[in-house]
């Protein structure tokens, strides 16, 4: 098949077009490097830099394209709680173009990342996709109005849509802002490092931590799967975690006896988070194969940056 990742060159970007380009299939992508990495991808990857609103290079590139991947996005909360209008121009504004772009062309199907933030603090867990959203950050709702666009558009113009709402993804090559960074690589990073790791809160709220290679193999199902036009459906390990809990496996993968510090000042943000995993079963056949202390394992051993320090 023929496809198109954009943000191609991002943690779960490049992982997928390396996957796809690995079995044989022509992978375009696109990034505008904000903060993508093209030497993170293949050489078969046919990369182009550019911007997701450029409609004409958007053109250009869907060309005998048979499956588009959405992933280019702007992914930080905070970053999005002070920055609320480049949010929406990005990740709203580009979703527009590019679902205009498709219908020009004749693109037939959009696979867009979403978010599992869209769900807020409900009390109701795990989470299922008919939940009523409870968006708290600007980046949660422009990941919602995304949703609410693809399928829009997508049901005027008969464009197939699948929106994957994926969880916590972790995994080797995330990437590690000096601002507000994911946190299962910034503590890896910092108990490698004899750092002190700062936890927000009291550190019971749990996430779902799911694995780069779980998530990538739910995308590439979602690109042939039968009968999920118009679907959301939810990506995640279907494990409940809490803080806690997470720096407690940094420990021990890490063989480090870290200083931990709570921060009862600031929100450690939802309480709960854990996705139902129901529909992705029967849908997808996606059965996550790897656990929280496996992956913070093999995220060690495979991310670079980690070997460097150990």
């Amino acid at each position: 098949m023929n496809f198109l990742i954009t943000g191609a060159a991002g943690f779960l970007g490049s992982a997928l077009a390396n996957h796809l380009a690995r079995e044989g299939h022509q992978v375009r992508g696109l990034d505008d490097l904000s903060a993508g990495d093209p030497r993170a991808l293949s050489p078969d990857v046919h990369f182009t830099r550019g911007d997701v609103n450029d409609r004409p290079k958007l053109w250009t590139l869907l060309q005998d394209v048979d499956c588009v991947y959405h992933l280019a996005a702007r992914v930080s909360v905070p970053e999005s709680i002070l920055y609320p209008r480049e949010y929406n121009a990005v990740n709203v504004g580009g979703t527009v173009s590019l679902m205009e772009a498709m219908r020009d062309v004749g693109v037939r199907r959009v696979i867009l990342a979403s978010s599992g933030a869209i769900y807020g603090d409900l009390e109701e867990q795990p989470l299922k996709e008919s939940a009523i959203p409870a968006p708290r950050s600007p980046y949660a709702v422009s990941k919602l109005a995304a949703e609410y666009y693809v399928r829009t558009i997508g049901a005027l113009w008969g464009i197939e849509t699948v929106c994957l709402r994926i969880f916590n993804a972790y995994g080797p090559g995330q990437h590690l802002p000096p601002s507000h960074p994911p946190v299962v690589p910034h503590f890896l990073n910092q108990a490698l490092r004899g750092g002190t790791l700062v936890v927000h809160g009291d550190g019971r709220q749990t996430r779902d931590y799911v694995y780069v290679d779980d998530v990538v193999n739910a995308l590439i199902a979602a690109a042939t799967a039968p009968s999920i036009n118009g679907l959301i459906i939810n990506v995640g390990s279907g494990t409940e975690t809490s803080v806690r809990e997470l720096v407690q496996l940094v420990r021990e993968v890490t063989g480090r006896e870290v200083e931990v510090v709570y921060n009862p000042r600031t929100s450690g943000g939802v309480s709960r988070m854990c996705a139902d995993l129901t529909l992705a079963r029967e849908k997808l056949n996606y059965r996550p194969s790897i656990s929280l202390p496996t992956g913070l394992r093999l995220t060690l051993q495979r991310d670079p940056r980690f070997q460097a320090i150990t």
